[in-house]
């Protein structure tokens, strides 16, 4: 098991639990902790007993953005050393080339998290501001605490949102509530979050982690862990799709290949005689044949 730290990793009932670990920062995100997450999610991607992942925080935050402590400067790449910016792309896992250390590292984060194999949830225990939130968007399913906090708070900043939330934010709460949120830079509560659609629902402190933990259980106790794969990038991805016929494409194809496998055959078999199935294939290993089916993008 891998050891970070800025982060906890820690594995029960097939589900992973990433909690953010810089609680006197109120888990302030830098860039040792957005190359920790790059390394769990690996680490997660290759390990076939984890089905579910989950993200949280230590202490009373989940994350307060990025770390302010180097001031003025904090956002002024252009003004840092050469030592500083490759530094800085090491630290950040970024791609080769001239411009490499311009390259935003909520944004990383997020594409990586996007390219991700099974489900994240995020179980927003506290305040979630800047990349503290806009990390949630690439993730499946949110949950927020009563004490939950949140904020895009980029143009009090005077910058722009990051982590590809301008893609991700309006898909998941629609373009009105994003330039809403987006244009205020304001701080709303719990409340707000569920009746704009970021989080699926509002839970009492002690309640937050429990309720996390049965939706990971469901998937993990009753699901396909290669149906479950297909479905995250099926439906992520057709976001994105200018016609239907790219889904109808995509399912297809999927219907097809799944469907000559022991997971279908025994999805079958299972409800026919009403027992709980045994899925049995691997998505390090038993992925079908056209998958992925996208190209992969690169950074200019």
């Amino acid at each position: 098991m891998p050891e970070f730290k800025t982060l906890h990793y820690e594995i029960a009932d097939h589900t992973l639990t990433l909690t953010m670990n810089r609680p006197e920062r109120l888990n302030a995100f830098n860039s040792q902790m957005q190359r920790e997450f790059l390394e769990a999610l690996d680490h997660a991607d290759s390990d076939d007993e984890i089905r579910v992942v989950i993200v949280t925080g230590e202490g009373r935050g989940f994350c307060a953005g990025a770390d302010l402590e180097k001031g003025a400067e904090t956002f002024d790449y252009d003004s840092q050393t050469e030592d500083a910016k490759t530094e800085r792309a090491s630290n950040e896992g970024r791609q080769g080339g001239d411009n490499a250390w311009l390259r935003d590292g909520g944004g990383l984060l997020s594409l990586r998290l996007y390219e991700f194999n099974k489900p994240i949830i995020a179980a927003i225990n506290g305040p979630a501001v800047g990349v503290g939130v806009t990390m949630t968007l690439p993730m499946d399913i949110r949950l927020a605490s009563t004490a939950a906090r949140i904020g895009f708070v980029f143009s009090r900043r005077g910058i722009v949102p990051e982590a590809c939330s301008s893609y991700f934010l309006p898909r998941v709460v629609g373009v009105s509530k994003a330039l809403e949120w987006a244009y205020s830079g304001k701080v709303f509560d719990a409340e707000e979050a569920l009746e704009g659609g970021l989080v699926r629902s509002i839970h009492e402190p002690e309640d937050l982690m429990p309720a996390a933990q049965a939706i990971a259980s469901e998937i993990a106790t009753n699901t396909s862990a290669i149906s479950v794969t297909m479905i995250r990038h099926m439906m992520w991805r057709m976001l994105g799709a200018d016609h239907p016929m790219e889904a109808h494409k995509v399912d297809s194809r999927g219907i097809f290949h799944l469907g000559q496998g022991a997971d279908a055959h025994e999805g079958v078999v299972s409800f026919l005689e009403k027992r709980a199935p045994d899925f049995t294939l691997k998505t390090s290993e038993d992925m079908p044949e056209f998958f992925p089916w996208w190209d992969e993008r690169h950074f200019e």
